[in-house]
């Protein structure tokens, strides 16, 4: 299946290739640099590029894209999962997956790389069962492996392995038995001149971290299931169950993972968290135009919209600006054209604005279009779809667990038509 994998960094250099089947020469990457050159930007690279002998598939995060070589027709989608799941294996080994950090620990890299994959096909994903094969670096590790020669591979086969659960490693003790349970949300839209929503959707995730002793049973049932549309669970959840009951059935990896994505697409389902008025107009043969900003909440429910950034592309033809914000500090870059106006949290008492004048370049003419605005903010204690979790119950063990659960609705691509 993948013959080899190649990590490229923005720049254009392989820093970092592991072969598995044969070894694929580094000039099939030609085919992929290409290609990156005529992305405007990085995330824009097609996931899967066809070369006259190879496939050649790709994820980019981190600043970093990840390339697998493969020679025969796979489901592209088994490929791309594999790399996301390299990627989040690197990130919690290492606490990031940056070049620098995988350069340090490229030892470690290619032991982890070697036992995810057996002969081009996914062996050992999960991470549980990775820690027990080969040991997360420490700098006490590190200098003991430096002075004896040894590795960090461990001495035995890990038990999760060979059971029927093989994302749980066995024989898991704490003394504080705890199971969080984070409900993130992020809203994707596209709000036109006249406030009207265009496209809006909602994607989100449930981020566990259970550090729970021995084999717990866990259900985890909502008030709204019916809500929860195109959904992608982790192998844990019992997927009969949910099609009959819409309950959440699992016995939960150790540790951080994630339970499960999903999706809200339909219009009349997604609320708007956050207005803005605005009144930015350039006039014909004016050397200057007036720019009005207001923001205000909108459906929060109550609940403050905090970290709130504000960034537009002013058209070339804007020298500087004159703004006064009524909150929050704004930064103009008269080389790139880019506003943007840090507001911090949104009091509706006292709506944050930014007004003032734009001056252009004499005799330019009138900018076609007025810019567009992107939004950036978060909303702690809500999940804008409306999703909440009803119960979270245990089965299996004796003790009583504390359990807790947030919810966070953070702005995706949210952008406002002037």
């Amino acid at each position: 299946m993948i013959h080899s994998l190649f990590l490229i960094n923005p720049s254009g250099d392989i820093f970092l290739e592991k072969h598995w089947k044969s070894v694929v020469s580094r000039s099939v990457c030609d085919y992929f640099f290409e290609a990156q050159e005529r992305a405007s930007e990085a995330e824009n690279v097609p996931p899967i590029i066809p070369t006259p002998h190879h496939y050649l598939l790709s994820v980019y995060r981190h600043g970093i894209f990840f390339v697998a070589v493969i020679q025969t027709e796979v489901p592209p989608l088994f490929v791309i999962e594999f790399l996301h799941r390299v990627v989040d294996t690197f990130q919690d080994y290492f606490g990031s997956c940056s070049e620098a950090v995988i350069k340090e620990n490229v030892v470690v890299v290619y032991e982890v790389l070697e036992e995810m994959l057996d002969n081009g096909f996914p062996l050992a994903t999960e991470s549980n069962i990775l820690k027990e094969l080969i040991k997360p670096p420490t700098i006490l590790r590190s200098v003991v492996n430096t002075i004896t020669g040894s590795s960090n591979v461990g001495d035995q086969l890990p038990t999760g392995q060979l059971s029927v659960v093989p994302w749980r490693r066995t024989g898991v003790k704490y003394t504080n038995n705890e199971a969080y349970f984070d409900v993130i949300e992020e809203i994707d839209a596209i709000i036109d001149k006249s406030g009207c929503t265009v496209a809006a959707e909602i994607q989100g995730v449930i981020d566990a971290c259970v550090k729970l002793t021995g084999m717990p049973d866990l259900t985890l049932s909502f008030m709204n299931p019916r809500l929860l549309d195109d959904v992608s669970f982790h192998p844990c959840v019992r997927f009969k169950r949910w099609e009959s009951e819409r309950i959440l059935s699992f016995i939960p990896p150790d540790g951080n993972f994630r339970l499960l994505s999903y999706h809200v697409s339909a219009q009349n389902l997604v609320a708007i968290p956050v207005y803005v008025k605005h009144g930015i107009s350039f006039r014909e043969g004016s050397s200057s135009g007036r720019f009005e900003v207001t923001l205000g909440p909108k459906q929060s429910m109550g609940k403050t919209v905090e970290g709130v950034t504000v960034t537009g592309q002013m058209p070339k033809g804007v020298l500087n600006v004159t703004l006064t914000p009524s909150q929050g500090t704004y930064v103009f870059d008269p080389v790139t054209k880019l506003l943007s106006w840090e507001v911090g949290k949104i009091n509706p008492q006292k709506l944050p604005s930014l007004k003032g004048t734009m001056i252009l370049q004499a005799g330019c003419s009138k900018p076609d279009e007025n810019p567009t605005l992107n939004l950036n903010f978060k909303i702690q204690q809500l999940a804008i779809s409306g999703l909440k979790v009803n119960r979270l119950d245990m089965y299996g063990e004796k003790y009583k667990p504390f359990k807790g659960i947030k919810y966070m609705t953070k702005a995706g691509k949210f952008q406002v038509r002037t």
